[in-house]
């Protein structure tokens, strides 16, 4: 809260947040320093934590949902119909009387949308099996990224294309107060919910017969896996865009640190992911101050090299030495 352009030292941080939560006043001098650091860095830096935990429980829960140790919390296409609510109201101005709320709004009805699409055309006879959302979630994927740039080719307004690669990209430059309470309270219940299935997850991962000789509803799980965590992720994309990698990376980088077991792995993974976000939302938005760099451009960067670390790394195996 205290780095930025405008550097703040922190007993002056420290003096607005209790004064912010606390009911104190404050001198008409200190009125600039303490708008930057309540209305803009602390709902800021609250939000990367909740995104960065969110997304990285999510890639747990999902890699265990499909058994694919590269899935994320965007392979079953949300995030793609979740930029083309965001890209619609780029270019067609929809939603405009939400004000603020627009972008983030119609990203999640776009999500939501791809979410029941892909549930629809995956279900089948035995429900929902890995290989049917992974490939269906993929095609949906495809269509919905043609849908939106359809919708960017066709727009008059030549900065569409600008701002909709922005927010594909991801940032948390739109953090209000406001955007937090729906965005915490659904990590926070997908916490608690995917901390309760741990051994049912477990299970799972093992494979669908293992786990119903386990006594494990297999149908049942992975629909209740599939509605939350695509809940989620859309409540996520609408708040901060699509931010990649977090949720690959941060999943293997916790087993390595905890091992495999999901009651260990669901408890570091949203503390790893939240500090991760923090730092890199730190970064994005002071090393070329005054403009801010998408976060999505440095989680690909720090996340491309670590991954491939991470597949080369002694003992951790994708499939094979």
């Amino acid at each position: 809260m205290a780095l930025g352009p405008t550097v703040i030292p922190l007993p002056d941080v420290a003096g607005y947040l209790v004064a912010a939560l606390t009911g104190g006043t404050i001198g008409a001098d200190e009125l600039t320093g303490y708008t930057i650091v309540w209305q803009v860095r602390t709902p800021r830096v609250l939000l990367a934590m909740v995104v960065g935990a969110g997304l990285s429980v999510v890639g747990v829960a999902v890699q265990a949902m499909v058994r694919n140790p590269l899935a994320d919390p965007f392979v079953l296409g949300i995030s793609s119909g979740a930029s083309v609510g965001a890209t619609s109201v780029v270019v067609f101005g929809l939603f405009t009387g939400l004000g603020l709320y627009a972008l983030s709004t119609a990203a999640l009805l776009g999500g939501l949308f791809a979410a029941a699409l892909v549930y629809l055309a995956a279900r089948g006879p035995a429900g929902l099996t890995p290989l049917r959302l992974v490939l269906t979630g993929t095609a949906l994927a495809y269509g919905f990224q043609a849908v939106m740039s359809l919708l960017v080719f066709l727009s008059p307004d030549g900065q569409a294309a600008r701002t909709v690669l922005f927010w594909l990209l991801g940032s948390l430059g739109a953090a209000t107060w406001g955007s937090l309470p729906l965005a915490a309270t659904g990590v926070v219940l997908a916490m608690v919910l995917l901390s309760r299935s741990a051994r049912e997850l477990d299970a799972l991962a093992m494979g669908d017969e293992t786990a119903a000789s386990m006594g494990v509803d297999v149908v049942a799980l992975r629909r209740r896996l599939f509605v939350l965590t695509a809940a989620v992720t859309g409540l996520l994309v609408a708040v901060s865009g699509a931010i990649g990698f977090v949720g690959l990376v941060m999943p293997h980088l916790v087993r390595i640190l905890v091992g495999s077991g999901h009651r260990r792995v669901l408890l570091v993974a949203p503390l790893v992911g939240a500090g991760f976000m923090v730092w890199t939302d730190l970064a994005s938005r002071t090393l070329f101050a005054p403009e801010e760099l998408p976060i999505g451009v440095l989680t690909a960067l720090v996340g491309v090299p670590v991954f491939v670390t991470l597949i080369h790394r002694r003992g951790y195996l994708f499939g094979g030495r």
